[in-house]
């Protein structure tokens, strides 16, 4: 199952995922996100200074304002896109 980092401020989010059988990750410091295939943020802290340092090949999901059922369905969609 594919792996999913998750900040740690979307409890709901990460146990939503857990639920649906994915490697749940929390990110704590960018390198955590180096072998996720997805990244979901809370979008509170997005960019401030202006700087984008590329950290993860894989997608990342701004969660602002989503629920978790709709993050998650977000997850499953990206990742089914990525596969085929």
């Amino acid at each position: 199952m594919a792996r999913i980092g998750v900040e740690q401020s979307l409890t709901a989010v990460s146990e939503e995922l857990v639920s649906k059988g994915y490697d749940v990750v929390s990110l704590k410091q960018e390198s955590d996100a180096n072998s996720c295939d997805c990244c979901v943020i809370s979008g509170l802290d997005q960019n401030v200074m202006g700087i984008q340092d590329h950290v993860t090949n894989g997608t990342v999901i701004n969660a602002d304002g989503m629920s978790a059922m709709d993050v998650c369905q977000r997850v499953e969609h990206t990742l089914n896109n990525q596969t085929h």
